[in-house]
Formats: structure tokens, C-alpha cells, sequence
């Protein structure tokens, strides 16, 4: 297993991370959850993220089920073998208010003490490997979150901390802001990255680069978009054939952003690269976003257990020169397809 080190902390990661959003909604049986952790833990993957709006679509009667159901989990195994990370749910003032905390949440030394707090009680634990900001805040300034967060790491409660949908100068202002004010530095970043999103390229791979700082890729299929299961039937089931009839306007962008006739076009010939290529196209996927020198582990998910061997597939899988390059020719021929 070549396990990684994310960022300058001392974890050491799975190139694959699983993902538990889905479990609670899409993934509805507890049992089920359990075996998907299962069969991760047993492939080798030691990493597994949540948060504490989770599941997806967040919602105020369900916010914290997925913690619940990973903590459960953890009972079940030895604590130091799983690098286990959460997020603080990000501030009201952006694209999102969260459904938690009265819809007032903030990046504030309040809201993340009440977070960590509620996190670990759910997770059955008392500490988290990494902690995790889901998105930044406008208002609040980096300093006193930052601030907060070091308290954290201060008391032993949480190990190291990381950002998450964050952008290249907010990065690099909390990074500078941690060293000369003396916290504790984010030592990863949650991105949106794969073959149809690779925005992280143009300026946050080198933050990430220079600064030592690891990406943890999320939604390396694009939501399900790069399994190909959205070019055979638009309704097929999945998060955006829901969102895009959704009356929740924020969902249906989110689903005209992730299923539009450019990402299905890309798609459509990325299938074909894998055909060619003998591979699933879920592992070729998967197996892209993992294969920079930035990453540490990307995040994949699952809604039941069989989904998981493409994906897994993925663990020990280097691409070829010539399969990374007609990539790159899909990407010049279709440039940005999500926008």
C-alpha cells in the first residue's frame, strides 16, 4: 500500500479516502454503511471523512445521522488504525445556509467549540485526526478562526486542522496568517477535482505545491457523472437526476452545473479512452485524481456495498503516459465543461 503523508502532519493516509455523506439518505441502512467501511478497511484504506451536516442533501432533522453511523462503526475497530477527519460546517453568509446551529452558523471561535464538541459525542471518540473548515468564511477573519482551531489542536482534541472549497489566496492568507501569528497551519484542502473539474490546476496546485499543503479531491466522478450512467438515461438514479427537478433552486444549478450536454460530451469520450484501455471507467476516474503529486487521497463514496470494487480498483492503479494524455486531449477539445 503506498500510504501518503497529508501535508507536513503525521498522517499517513490510503491514497483512498471513503466518503460517508450518503449514509443516513441515499444510503439508508446502517447496516449497509457498515459493510461499505468494512470492505474499505479491509482493501487497506485507514481514512475515512464526514462532517457534521452530513448526509447529503443536508437537512435539520438529519444533520449528524452520518457521524452517528461512523462512530457506531468505530467502536468496532482499534481507534488508532483509522485516521478519521470531520468538518465544521461553514458560514451562513456564503451559497449556503446550513441547516444547523438555527441557520447562524460561522467560522467563529463559538460556532467551531460548539461543532467539535457535538462532532465527537456522535463519533464516539475524543479526538479527530483532522478537522476540517467545509468552507470559508467572508466575515469572520482567518485570524480568530484560526485561532480557534489551534485551541483545538492545543488541547489535544483534534490533531491537525484543514480547509476545505477554499480558493488559492485564502489558502495562502491562512497559511501565512499561521505562521506569523504561530497556530497551527491547515495542512490540507477539500476540493471539488476530476476529469471534468480540474479548476485546481490553474493556481491551487501550485499553493499546494509550494506550501506543502495536500489536496483530498472530492467527487472524483463528478457526482456520478463520469460513471457514464447519466449518457445512457438522464434520469437514472442518482443525486442530480433528484436535484435537477428539485424546487430547491441552489440543487437544480447544482445539477445544470454537474449533468449539461459539455460534461456529458467529455464523458461520453472518456468512456470510450477506458473502453480502449480495458478499464472500468470508474476506476480510470478515480485513478486520474489520485495521480498528482499534491494529492494525498481522494475521497470516494458509495450508496451500497457493490459499488465499491471500481473504485477500489483504483487504489494501486497508475495510469499510462498514453491514457493521461488522450485525457488531456478531452480536456482541450471540451475546456472546463462544469464552468
Amino acid at each position: 500500500m503506498d500510504y501518503r503523508y497529508i501535508g507536513r502532519s503525521g498522517l499517513r493516509v490510503s491514497p483512498i479516502c471513503m466518503g460517508t455523506m450518503t449514509f443516513g439518505t441515499q444510503c439508508k441502512s446502517e447496516g449497509e454503511a457498515f459493510a461499505i467501511m468494512d470492505k474499505a478497511y479491509d482493501a487497506g484504506v485507514n481514512f475515512y471523512d464526514t462532517a457534521e451536516l452530513y448526509p447529503v442533501p443536508p437537512t435539520s432533522n438529519q444533520a449528524g445521522i452520518t457521524e452517528e453511523i461512523v462512530g457506531k462503526w468505530l467502536k468496532t475497530k482499534p481507534r488508532e488504525s483509522v485516521i478519521l477527519a470531520s468538518k465544521v460546517a461553514g458560514a451562513a453568509n456564503g451559497w449556503f445556509v446550513p441547516p444547523i446551529r438555527h441557520g447562524m452558523t460561522a467560522i467563529d471561535s463559538f460556532h467551531i467549540e460548539r461543532a467539535v464538541e457535538g462532532s465527537l459525542k456522535r463519533l464516539g471518540t475524543d479526538y479527530i485526526d483532522l478537522y476540517q473548515m467545509h468552507w470559508p468564511d467572508t466575515v469572520v477573519p482567518i485570524e480568530e478562526s484560526l485561532k480557534a482551531f489551534d485551541r483545538l489542536v492545543q488541547s489535544g482534541k483534534v490533531r491537525y486542522i484543514g480547509t476545505s472549497n477554499d480558493t488559492a489566496y485564502g489558502t495562502t492568507k491562512a497559511l501565512m496568517t499561521s505562521a506569523f501569528k504561530g497556530y497551527a497551519r491547515f495542512e490540507s484542502i477539500q476540493n471539488n477535482f476530476s476529469l471534468l473539474n480540474r479548476r485546481f490546476l490553474d493556481e491551487l496546485a501550485v499553493v499546494a505545491q509550494k506550501e506543502q499543503i495536500s489536496l483530498l479531491p472530492y467527487s472524483p466522478l463528478a457526482g456520478g457523472v463520469l460513471s457514464g450512467k447519466y449518457n445512457q438515461d438522464k434520469n437514472a438514479e442518482g443525486r442530480f437526476s433528484d436535484y435537477i427537478h428539485s424546487p430547491n433552486k441552489r440543487q437544480r444549478l447544482m445539477a445544470a452545473r454537474f449533468m449539461n450536454d459539455r460534461t456529458l460530451a467529455s464523458t461520453q469520450k472518456y468512456l470510450k479512452i477506458a473502453a480502449e484501455a480495458g478499464l472500468d471507467p470508474v476506476t480510470m476516474a478515480i485513478s486520474w485524481s489520485k495521480q498528482f503529486s499534491f494529492v494525498a487521497s481522494t475521497i470516494i463514496g458509495a450508496t451500497c456495498v457493490d459499488q465499491l470494487d471500481a473504485s477500489l480498483a483504483a487504489m494501486d492503479l497508475t495510469l499510462s503516459d498514453e491514457i493521461l494524455e488522450a485525457c488531456d486531449v478531452v480536456h482541450r477539445e471540451i475546456l472546463y465543461p462544469m464552468g
